[in-house]
């Protein structure tokens, strides 16, 4: 019979706590990307519904907090008499609160998974990498799949 080996109890690490955001930074941000939103999203995004009832169309744009993340959201109806819902919320962006006036900025990929692309950044160049980035500049996304730009290949 093979010997089994001692079992016995270890300490585990401690998680690092996140650190609280406080309201008065929670007002500023929102107050700040509401202010985007309506100058410079909800023209730019918001359509008519469309005549054709297969397809989803955006009827909002919004912010919210959720602990100490900071997202941007879209929300969908979906007119299609097949859908399983008559309406989504999607999240398009991420910041993450770290430090007084330092956030790390994420957006959701296609996998549906969120991927950091800048840390430490103050809230006004959160705003211009959201405006300018190639990754965030298209938000909200038009599509689960990512837009494939055609390359002219030179074969000869």
């Amino acid at each position: 019979m093979a010997k089994q080996g001692t079992k016995r109890w270890l300490p585990t690490t401690r998680k690092k706590t996140k650190p609280k955001v406080p309201e008065r930074e929670k007002q500023l941000v929102q107050d700040k990307f509401n202010e985007m939103i309506e100058k410079e999203l909800k023209p730019k995004y918001i359509e008519p519904p469309p005549t054709d009832n297969d397809f989803n169309y955006r009827v909002d744009i919004f912010s919210k907090w959720y602990r100490n993340y900071f997202y941007l959201c879209s929300l969908f109806n979906c007119p299609s008499p097949r859908a399983i819902a008559p309406s989504f919320e999607s999240r398009f962006a991420r910041l993450e609160y770290v430090k007084p006036d330092a956030f790390n900025l994420a957006y959701m990929r296609h996998t549906g998974q969120w991927w950091e692309i800048c840390q430490d950044l103050t809230l006004e160049e959160c705003l211009q990498e959201l405006r300018t980035n190639p990754n965030l500049a298209n938000f909200p996304p038009e599509s689960p799949f990512p837009i494939v730009q055609p390359v002219a290949l030179n074969l000869s």
